[in-house]
């Protein structure tokens, strides 16, 4: 199936209305910083947790999860389902934290909370290291997947294809700020959703695939569909689902998940009216992450394995398409092309591009409200008038989006940016958790684990590209394949995330903790409570300096936890209940139903408790 006159209409028809609502909302976004990067700071719960999800949900995310399932099955989504704890951990706990700081940018967080050179040094190092090396790397990431659609779906070559979309994403992005891109999330997370369900739906009725019941029957499926991995199976269990859910939620820093909450979800937290508005943003945002959005990728990427069982079956299918870019992410876009009718296709590539935009949209703003507050206006031209920070803001959004289309043409596969990823932010994540709530943890603390972090993620890259990988050896898998154990991943992981915490430990209490007066004015913006502040609170009240009055002094941390855990309860018992009845396991997915249900009304009440202290 090629693309016809109706689905080029669509097409059409979906940029301009994008570019209307962008050009719409865009207006008096020019005036200031906070008007262009924080949307004057009024914005709904509903809207900001739409754009949350919106940028999450990229045009790479269908392909990755795909990919996942293609090599792993549907259990491998465990890599990112076991983010929950994280974002669920921000709503109740840091969400409040976040919106009472009124800081522009969470790198302006380091200057609340550290003092000194240090602390200014790491504002703008980390402001032009995430504004704009790891932003670029982002959106290159999520660039390679629209690479594919565009070869795919619409037979255009990587450049001219990324030349495109780069130009209308800056276009809205660049004028109108996150205003513009809120009300642009809006509508392409609608559309989004809207293609992901009816690929699903085709793919799974197609005469090739038979429906559901034959999908989940066919011999290249079945061992694929398990939720959670088999015990018996140890290097997989530890690999894709323990290790995950014990280690990876508090020790990775992952874009849109980070512990302790940061980048463009702290973002739209300090853009709500409200802290009751940032918490509903940030619980929308999971729910609609975690719970609702993965089926129909899955559906369709189980699919593709009776419709392209390898990568050489995808290459044989599609001879003009770069080598390069066909791996087993490849597999999503190619079973939309082979089964979507004319004007079906036509609406679906537009719901892709929807979720690229969205998220290259986001990643561009927030990337450079970074290097505009925290290192121009900070650092390089303190000087500098609201207007001219704006223009430089709109200069750094052209800039990282020219960079990323460089860099994309050099990546191969969705799975291999989300783990190198994964690497880069293993270990530094409990220090993000702690900072907020233990007084001792200081600017060294964080320097340390930064370059922990890099320094023995880069020690385990040239391990593996010697060859040295000696937890490594080959097995039969479920399907008589030959495989190669994930020892050597765990052990990997596990021994970055272990060294790094141990050295910013170690660097904590071998330098001196931060200024007192630091300490006291943070404790009365933020009110963290708790006893890792305990020893502050006490010498400021040796020398009678009240830091907050005794109705504040309330510490909502535990209710906040036992919050986190239901509501996680609640969100995995959706996303169960789901792929069961999809199973045809009924009565099991009334079991997961009810459970999620009763959890939901626990979860609510306790929120009231919660909210109303």
């Amino acid at each position: 199936m090629t693309l016809q006159t109706i689905d080029w209409v669509i097409l059409l028809a979906f940029f301009a209305v994008l570019l209307s609502i962008g050009l719409i909302s865009s207006r008096h976004a020019g005036k200031n910083t906070a008007n262009f990067f924080l949307s004057g700071r009024n914005m709904p719960w509903w809207l900001l947790g739409v754009s949350m999800v919106a940028t999450t949900f990229s045009a790479d995310t269908p392909n990755l999860v795909t990919d996942m399932v293609r090599t792993g099955g549907v259990a491998s989504n465990w890599l990112w389902w076991a983010f929950l704890l994280t974002g669920m951990l921000t709503v109740f706990i840091y969400a409040r934290l976040w919106n009472r700081s009124r800081v522009m940018t969470d790198m302006e967080f380091y200057e609340l909370r550290y003092s000194g050179k240090i602390a200014a040094f790491l504002r703008g190092f980390r402001a032009i290291y995430l504004g704009f090396f790891f932003n670029v790397m982002v959106i290159a990431s999520v660039s390679l997947a629209f690479i594919k659609i565009s070869a795919v779906m619409l037979g255009l070559q990587p450049e001219p294809a990324l030349i495109m979309a780069a130009v209308v994403v800056v276009l809205y992005a660049g004028l109108g700020g996150l205003k513009s891109i809120l009300w642009t999330d809006l509508f392409q997370f609608s559309f989004a959703m809207l293609g992901a369900v009816i690929a699903a739906v085709y793919v799974a009725g197609s005469p090739e695939v038979g429906g559901l019941s034959e999908l989940l029957s066919h011999p290249n499926v079945s061992g694929k569909l398990r939720i959670i991995p088999s015990p018996s199976q140890p290097d997989i269990f530890l690999s894709i689902f323990l290790i995950p859910l014990a280690i990876q939620w508090w020790a990775a820093w992952y874009p849109g998940a980070e512990p302790g909450g940061g980048g463009y979800v702290a973002q739209r937290m300090l853009s709500a009216k409200s802290e009751n508005h940032a918490i509903g943003a940030t619980l929308l945002f999971n729910i609609f992450h975690y719970a609702l959005r993965p089926w129909p990728w899955i559906i369709v990427g189980l699919g593709s394995l009776i419709i392209f069982p390898d990568i050489a079956s995808l290459k044989e299918a599609y001879p003009d398409v770069n080598p390069q870019y066909i791996r087993d992410d490849f597999a999503y876009p190619a079973m939309l092309k082979k089964f979507l009718p004319a004007g079906l296709l036509g609406l679906v590539v537009a719901s892709l591009i929807a979720a690229y935009m969205s998220t290259v949209a986001s990643q561009l703003n927030w990337g450079s409200s970074y290097l505009v507050n925290d290192f121009y206006g900070r650092f390089y031209n303190p000087g500098a008038g609201e207007k001219q920070k704006v223009l430089f803001g709109r200069i750094c959004t052209v800039t990282m989006m020219f960079f990323s289309v460089l860099l994309a043409l050099a990546l191969q596969n969705a799975l291999q940016a989300f783990q190198y990823l994964l690497m880069i932010g293993a270990g530094t994540g409990l220090i993000y958790i702690l900072r907020w709530f233990w007084w001792r943890i200081n600017a060294y603390s964080e320097l340390a684990a930064m370059i922990a972090a890099g320094t023995f993620s880069l020690a385990f890259i040239l391990v593996e590209n010697f060859g040295i990988t000696p937890l490594e050896g080959e097995k039969i898998d479920i399907l008589g394949r030959v495989t190669t154990t994930t020892y050597w991943n765990i052990f990997k992981f596990t021994g970055i995330v272990f060294l790094t915490t141990i050295s910013w430990l170690v660097v904590t209490f071998l330098t001196p903790p931060e200024n007192p007066e630091t300490l006291r004015g943070f404790y009365r913006k933020i009110k963290p409570g708790g006893p890792g502040w305990r020893r502050v609170v006490n010498e400021a009240r040796r020398e009678n300096v009240e830091l907050v009055k005794e109705e504040d002094l309330k510490w909502d941390v535990p209710t906040g936890v036992l919050c986190m855990t239901i509501g996680c309860i609640a969100i995995y018992g959706t996303l169960f209940a789901i792929g069961n009845f999809l199973y045809g396991n009924t009565i099991t997915a009334v079991i997961f139903t009810t459970v999620a249900a009763i959890s939901a009304a626990a979860l609510f009440k306790l929120w009231n408790s919660l909210t109303s202290g």
